[in-house]
C-alpha cells in the first residue's frame, strides 16, 4: 500500500504532529510505501522512518513569507494565527501547499491520503484531488477554528463533507464534527489516541523523600491553566519544602511567560521550568513525580494524561468535554480527580470573574491528591498506535 500523510504544521511538535508521526512509524513497520507533506522551517530537522519520503513546504520563505499557520493560537514555535491571515496570505498558503502536493501525489500515486485537521489544507486537498481516497483526522483544534474563525468557513465545510471518511478521538469530537460540517454518523469513526508504551512506563525512580512532586506538561500559557495552577498553589496549607512543581514545555508568548514567571517567583513552593523535553526526558520526569496536573481550559485528547498514568502518576485535571467518559474506558482504574471548568467564552477563554472559584476547586482537588500515599495503577493496555493505525487503513475496506 502507498500512503501519503499531510499536515500544515510541523510533524512531531504538537499532539497532532505526534499522531501523524506515530502512524507513519506503524505503517513503516508494515513495509508500506509512504510520503509526508508538512509545513516547516528550512532549519527544522524532521525525523521520519527510513524510506519515508518527505516533501517540505517552507514557511518564512519567498513563497510563504510568514510563520507557520498554527491550529492553536499559541504554538510551541513561531506561528501565524488563522484568524490573522489575509486573503493574500491564504492564497499564498494554498498555492505553496498544492504545488508540493502535486509533486508528491505524482511521484507516490497513493492508494490513500491521510489529512490531519479538518480544516483549510484538508479541504483544499479534497477539492484538488477528487479521484483519490482521502481520510481526515480531527484533532479538536480544527473544530475550535471553525467556531472562532471565519476564514473560508463555507469552503471548508463543503469539502470536509466530501471526505471519504473522518476519524475523531472520541464522542465529543464526533458530535462537534456532525454539528459543524454536517457529516453523517456513518462517515465518522472514533479512534481515540495511542501512546508510546516503550517510553512511557513505570521505572521505579520516585525519590521517596517525603516531598510531593507535581508536573505539568504542555505549552506554558494562560489557556493551559498554568497561571491558575500557580495561584491555586498559594491556597494550599502545606509546609514550604513539602511540594515541588515542574513545568515542562515551550512558552506561549513573551507577555504571558513574563506573568507566569512572576507568579512562580511569588509561589510559596519550589517551581522549576524544565523547558521543552524529549519523550524520553519527559518519561523520566513523570517517573520522579507523584501528581500530573492538567488545568487546561481546552484540549483535544490530552495524550500527556495517558503518558503520565502509564508512568504511575496520580492525575488532577479539568473536566474537559468528553474526556472523563473516554478515560473511564481507555484507562481503567485510573486515579484521576476532575475539576469543574471556569466559565468560558470563545471556546477556551476563561471569564476572569470565574477564575477565583475555579482556582479554589483546583486547590481542593490538589490537596486531596497530595494527601494520598499511593496511586491506583491504571490499565492503559487497550491504547496503542498499532491498533489505531490498523483501524484507520482498514476502514471501508481500504486495507
Amino acid at each position: 500500500m502507498r500512503i501519503l500523510s499531510i499536515t500544515a504544521q510541523k510533524p512531531g511538535s504538537t499532539g497532532s504532529g505526534v499522531y501523524l508521526t506515530e502512524l507513519v512509524k506503524e505503517y513503516a513497520h508494515k513495509g508500506y510505501e509512504q510520503a509526508v507533506v508538512a509545513g516547516v522551517y528550512k532549519e527544522d530537522e524532521v525525523k521520519l522512518p527510513d524510506g519515508v519520503l518527505f516533501y517540505p513546504v517552507y514557511f518564512c520563505s519567498e513563497a510563504l513569507p510568514f510563520p507557520i499557520a498554527g491550529m492553536s493560537d499559541e504554538m510551541p514555535y513561531e506561528s501565524t494565527r488563522y484568524c490573522d491571515m489575509t486573503p493574500e496570505m491564504t492564497e499564498q498558503f494554498l498555492k505553496a501547499f498544492l504545488e508540493v502536493l502535486g509533486r508528491a501525489v505524482k511521484a507516490l500515486k497513493p492508494d490513500l491520503i491521510l489529512c490531519h485537521h479538518l480544516y483549510l489544507l484538508t479541504a483544499a486537498v479534497r477539492e484538488h484531488f477528487p479521484e483519490y481516497r482521502i481520510y481526515g483526522f480531527c484533532h479538536n483544534t480544527d473544530l475550535r477554528q471553525m467556531r472562532k474563525t471565519k476564514l473560508k468557513r463555507e469552503f471548508i465545510r463543503e469539502q470536509i463533507r466530501r471526505l471519504d471518511h473522518i476519524f475523531v478521538p472520541q464522542k465529543a469530537q464526533e458530535e462537534g464534527a456532525r454539528e459543524i460540517y454536517g457529516v453523517s454518523p456513518e462517515q465518522i469513526t472514533r479512534l481515540g489516541m495511542g501512546y508510546n508504551s516503550a517510553v512511557f512506563k513505570k521505572t521505579g525512580e520516585r525519590p521517596g523523600d517525603g516531598v510531593v512532586r507535581m508536573v505539568f506538561a504542555g505549552k506554558i500559557a494562560e489557556k493551559k491553566g498554568v497561571m491558575s495552577l500557580l495561584r491555586s498553589l498559594s491556597l494550599l496549607d502545606c509546609e514550604k519544602d513539602s511540594i515541588k512543581l515542574y513545568l515542562a514545555g515551550s512558552t506561549g508568548n513573551d507577555r504571558e511567560y513574563g506573568v507566569i514567571r512572576g507568579l512562580a517567583g511569588n509561589c510559596p513552593y519550589h517551581v522549576e521550568f524544565l523547558g521543552r523535553l524529549s519523550q524520553t526526558e519527559l518519561a523520566k520526569v513523570y517517573n520522579q513525580c507523584d501528581i500530573f496536573v492538567l488545568p487546561s481550559f481546552f484540549e483535544g485528547i490530552p495524550l500527556t494524561v495517558i503518558e503520565a498514568l502509564a508512568c504511575g502518576c496520580r492525575v488532577v485535571m479539568t473536566d474537559l468535554p468528553g474526556i472523563k467518559e473516554w478515560l473511564s474506558e481507555a484507562a481503567l482504574g485510573a486515579d484521576i480527580r476532575y475539576v469543574g471548568l471556569p466559565e468560558l467564552r470563545n471556546t477556551d477563554e476563561p471569564v476572569p470573574e470565574s477564575l477565583p472559584e475555579f482556582e479554589k476547586r483546583l486547590a481542593g482537588e490538589l490537596a486531596l491528591s497530595i494527601s494520598q500515599t499511593e496511586a491506583r495503577e491504571a490499565d492503559v493496555s487497550k491504547i496503542s498506535w498499532k491498533k489505531i493505525a490498523e483501524e484507520a487503513i482498514n476502514e471501508k475496506g481500504t486495507g
